[in-house]
């Protein structure tokens, strides 16, 4: 995903700012890492650059 996204990502459940960490990142894309939403208290995962934004009940 491209850091730039962070201007328009919000946590899908609570619509809430999220918090990017960078674990790998290529140029201007980011391989893997997370979003964290404080308000949720929940990560949301990056894989091979496609952030995993389904809400945490969803998610196996």
């Amino acid at each position: 995903m491209r850091e730039s996204l962070m201007d328009i990502i919000v946590c899908p459940v609570c619509k809430g700012t999220l918090e990017l960490s960078i674990k790998e990142k290529e140029k201007d894309e980011i391989v893997s890492g997370s979003l964290f939403c404080s308000r949720c208290n929940f990560n949301y995962p990056i894989k091979d650059s496609i952030p995993n934004l389904l809400p945490p009940e969803m998610q196996s």
